[in-house]
């Protein structure tokens, strides 16, 4: 068995759809608690799901990076 492709998420990103997504937090309310404009969350937000979607569609792994 071949090991799978991955998929880089950022720390930021999985915290911005964490509370969005999976919290049902509002984008306002998010950008607050992440300290952070509600445009950047808003690009983080639009990052993220584009990672999430390609890993889903293409049978790729997500790698959570801490590092960012």
């Amino acid at each position: 068995m071949s090991a799978l492709e991955e998929v880089d998420l950022k720390m930021d990103e999985f915290e911005a759809l964490r509370l969005c997504d999976f919290n049902e937090m509002g984008q306002v309310e998010a950008a607050q608690k992440m300290k952070i404009s509600q445009s950047t969350l808003q690009r983080l937000l639009e990052s993220a799901r584009k990672k999430v979607a390609s890993a889903l569609v293409e049978g790729k792994a997500i790698k959570i990076n801490k590092n960012f």
